[in-house]
């Protein structure tokens, strides 16, 4: 079981120079579908925008301090998030917040 608001390594060569992490933010009641939502992450300085900083909020984990793009949240396949780094459940409500800036406004 993948646990909600664990963060995976973005394993796409394509995409991980951008979007290095992803974090995994669907209900852990939903485990037999085949997708995942998830929200990228990508490297603080890429956002300057001070105004989105609750859309966007910094993540800070051993690696660095990244920011939540949570205006590109997206689905993958669940075989994807392979490689695990660590649970950012700490960080849940400022992840529910953005997430409902973004739905709602609020």
């Amino acid at each position: 079981m993948m646990p909600q608001f664990t963060l995976y390594k973005n394993e796409n060569k394509n995409s991980k120079k951008a979007y290095p992490y992803f974090i995994d933010v669907q209900s852990d009641l939903l485990v037999d579908l085949n997708s995942r939502l998830v929200i990228p992450l990508s490297a603080q300085e890429t956002l300057d925008n001070l105004n989105a900083k609750k859309l966007c909020p910094t993540i800070e984990i051993d690696e660095g301090v990244f920011v939540l793009l949570t205006h590109q949240m997206t689905s993958v396949p669940y075989s994807t998030l392979k490689n695990k780094v660590t649970s950012l459940e700490h960080y849940r409500y400022d992840i529910l917040g953005a997430i409902d800036l973004l739905l709602t406004g609020i």
